[in-house]
């Protein structure tokens, strides 16, 4: 039977886009649908100001009527400058167990991405490093995070046999959160707290974190700039993110370290889980969806680590045990007995190295896969 892609052009088939993996996934236990919104804006080139800087296309497959997989392309014109890599990024990656329908949806991509004289395609990315990334290859009856991608086992053998190969991988941790800060990792804080004349900012109020953010994003920029695919955030996205997440975040979560002089050295976001929110809610806010969400920020006893970013001039100094120590006395405080450290990749080694004083179990990986192009055009349109 003959499958049929379909542009998305209207809001009203970007929302059917979006909404797919519903039906894809109904009666899956470990897939935790994005919020809606956060989807909807991320997608519309009216509401993400990436476009500034890059352009997408979308596609919907169809067979009978029936929705049966779904991709986007994304031109991140920064990338290919900062890194030297004429690619095209693909997310938003979903199909039934079907090769033809996966094979139709990645040629679609591979031909958009020759004809902008493009070399490579890869992903899942999105436009940014904090959109989900990365095709899960391990850990298929593990929960999600609302940070993270989830698929079906099918999907890598799928994208596999169609040429696709290993860019890099990305690798998560359960953390077993003990019931006492660990003495090593107290003692190494305060050593460096003392040593490079840091301290911690005592926040009690979630105001008392604002002149702070846009600091954060900016020492995000230096902290991983080296990383995979990382492009710098412009000042449009910093507003955007900092509306669409510090409305869930609380001190507890954010501990902020300083130097003598009131400027930002490190800082660490965590959050409680809001996978089961997530998952009884659909992704939606309304009616009831902000319900579960906000009694899930209150009553939990599990937690996800977002972002942990060290200032260069101060990694290796015993920093990241100043976040981490603190984070597990507030763990501790908060009832939280388990975390999920979210992605990290596999390469960077100073962050894999933290957990070893922990009870720890790797228990998902991730990748980003590429395929490199033959006869890719000699000019961009």
């Amino acid at each position: 039977m003959p499958i049929d892609l379909c542009e998305v052009t209207t809001l009203k088939q970007l929302r059917a886009f979006i909404r797919f993996p519903r039906t894809l996934y109904r009666d899956n236990p470990y897939w935790v649908p994005a919020l809606f919104m956060d989807e909807y804006n991320t997608l519309r080139d009216d509401k993400n100001p990436a476009f500034e800087h890059c352009c997408a296309r979308y596609w919907q497959a169809y067979r009978q009527g029936r929705a049966v997989g779904r991709v986007a392309a994304i031109l991140n014109r920064q990338h290919c400058e900062k890194w030297g890599q004429p690619y095209l990024r693909f997310g938003w990656l979903d199909f039934v167990d079907d090769l033809d329908v996966a094979s139709a949806l990645l040629a679609t991509v591979e031909n958009y991405a020759r004809e902008n004289g493009l070399t490579a395609v890869h992903g899942p990315l999105g436009f940014t490093d904090l959109d989900r990334e990365g095709m899960l290859v391990e850990g298929f009856n593990e929960m999600g995070t609302l940070s993270t991608l989830y698929n079906y086992p099918y999907y890598p053998r799928h994208l596999e046999a169609l040429g696709y190969i290993k860019d890099i991988d990305w690798v998560e941790y359960q953390i077993i959160v003990p019931s006492e800060p660990n003495p090593t990792i107290a003692r190494i804080a305060q050593v460096a707290l003392r040593r490079n004349c840091l301290h911690l900012l005592q926040a009690r109020h979630k105001r008392e974190l604002l002149p702070y953010t846009k600091e954060i994003f900016h020492l995000l920029d230096d902290a991983y700039q080296h990383l995979y695919g990382v492009v710098p955030l412009t000042p449009r996205q910093v507003e955007v993110y900092i509306d669409q997440y510090f409305g869930f975040i609380t001190p507890d979560f954010v501990p902020i370290v300083l130097d003598e002089n009131g400027h930002m050295v490190a800082f660490g976001i965590a959050m409680p889980s809001l996978s089961r929110a997530l998952q009884r809610s659909g992704g939606e806010l309304f009616p009831l969806g902000f319900v579960h969400l906000m009694h899930a920020l209150k009553f939990n006893d599990r937690g996800d680590l977002y972002l942990v970013a060290v200032r260069q001039e101060y990694q290796g100094k015993g920093v990241n045990a100043i976040l981490i120590d603190q984070m597990n006395r507030n763990f501790i405080k908060l009832g939280i007995r388990r975390v999920e450290s979210n992605p990290e990749l596999e390469t960077n080694q100073l962050v894999r190295s933290q957990w070893k004083y922990f009870e720890t179990h790797q228990h998902k990986r991730r990748r980003c896969y590429i395929k490199h192009l033959e006869g890719a055009a000699t000019t961009s349109s």
